[in-house]
């Protein structure tokens, strides 16, 4: 089905970003997938092309375009040409903001323009080993001191964690307050703060992911976010985004799996034919067409809401929770119809199939999604 979101000027865009990574990008995957994360280069490289942060304003390097489909431009074409691990979407759209929206005028100024530039790359630390969808158990704690917070407590499950200039850190600020949290910028090099291993994970072989460590670290009231004790609302804020960039991340990356599968059942024969060509094949192929194009719809959909501020939680949930699904179905169908090709690491397809578990688990859980899509209903049982 035919994309209506996009005008002249978006697939114009589309073909330099194309033309960039297949150039610039494509050639590094494999050597990235190995060791475990992308070059610290490669978000200079887009920040030189203008292609981090469109939305910022030109007083911060940026081009001030205030359109979400020039980033979601960028994500598909990562996905193409790219890797899903390249993690410059989660920079962009999902850290930034918070420093954009959040922060003092003095703050933006010294920590926008280079993450334009590539030359500062952010991370943000929610997740706990006790704490992950449930942002109200955080343990992490920071408390007031004459000039600073001092900050302690443990993240893990981090994303850009290794490579990380500046990190946003949720932090519990009112001890008995389930919802007193802060936003706390900690930066490299900051006396007390440390890195524990990289973390092995199934897929996502080039994203570089890892254990964050607070021991006693101060940091200077100028690099609190807002009101410390309104984290919990802020998160609940970008969370919406936060989950609809994940959703664009995962249809395209079923849209990859179904291209390279299309052509592969083309290709392949099976008792003297090509195996597109048997009736099961066909069915299985339109079966995925049809669902890929639905959750692409809602994607879309959903990219427009927010474009005019009007992306709703349970809205929001909705997109991640069916786009996320499609992409698991979809990837699994593709690698069935592969045979025990499918299950070859030298195949695309494999990988893919490793990379896309995580995505009914980041951004909150598949299950927690349902959870806000059942209280946007009224099923809830504070109500019932």
């Amino acid at each position: 089905m035919p994309r209506v979101i996009f005008d002249a000027d978006h697939e114009q865009f589309r073909d330099a970003v194309r033309r960039f990574y297949q150039a610039e990008i494509t050639p590094r995957v494999p050597r990235w997938r190995e060791q475990g994360h992308v070059d610290r280069d490669a978000f200079r490289a887009l920040g030189e092309q203008g292609y981090l942060m469109m939305w910022a304003g030109e007083e911060y390097g940026g081009a001030g375009l205030d359109d979400l489909r020039y980033e979601q431009i960028v994500c598909e074409e990562n996905v193409r040409h790219g890797d899903p691990g390249f993690y410059s979407n989660l920079h962009s759209m999902i850290v930034a903001p918070y420093l954009a929206k959040l922060g003092t005028e003095e703050q933006r100024r010294r920590w926008l323009p280079p993450a334009v530039r590539g030359e500062k790359i952010l991370a943000i630390a929610m997740t706990e080993p006790a704490a992950g969808s449930d942002l109200a158990g955080i343990k992490a704690r920071a408390e007031e001191r004459d000039d600073h917070w001092l900050l302690d407590g443990s993240k893990t499950y981090i994303s850009n964690g290794m490579q990380a200039d500046l990190i946003v850190v949720a932090a519990r600020t009112v001890p008995d307050s389930r919802h007193g949290i802060g936003l706390f910028v900690v930066e490299a090099g900051m006396p007390g703060f440390s890195r524990g291993r990289r973390l092995h994970k199934l897929g996502l072989d080039a994203q570089d992911t890892a254990e964050l460590f607070f021991d006693g670290v101060r940091v200077p009231k100028a690099n609190v976010l807002g009101d410390p004790r309104l984290g919990f609302k802020y998160l609940a804020q970008f969370l919406a985004t936060e989950r609809l960039m994940t959703s664009v991340g995962s249809i395209a990356h079923a849209q990859v799996a179904f291209d390279l599968t299309l052509d592969f059942v083309k290709q392949r024969k099976a008792f003297g034919k090509p195996i597109g060509a048997f009736q099961n094949t066909r069915f299985k192929m339109a079966e995925l067409r049809t669902a890929l194009d639905a959750a692409q719809t809602l994607v879309d959909q959903g990219v427009l809401l927010a474009n005019r501020q009007a992306l709703s939680a349970a809205a929001a949930s909705q997109i991640k929770l069916l786009a996320t699904e499609t992409e698991n179905l979809v990837i699994d169908g593709c690698l069935q119809l592969h045979g025990g090709a499918g299950f070859m690491e030298e195949y695309r397809i494999s990988r893919m199939y490793r990379d896309a578990r995580v995505s009914r688990i980041f951004a909150g859980s598949n299950e927690i999604m349902k959870e806000i899509i059942g209280r946007g209903l009224g099923l809830d049982e504070r109500t019932m």
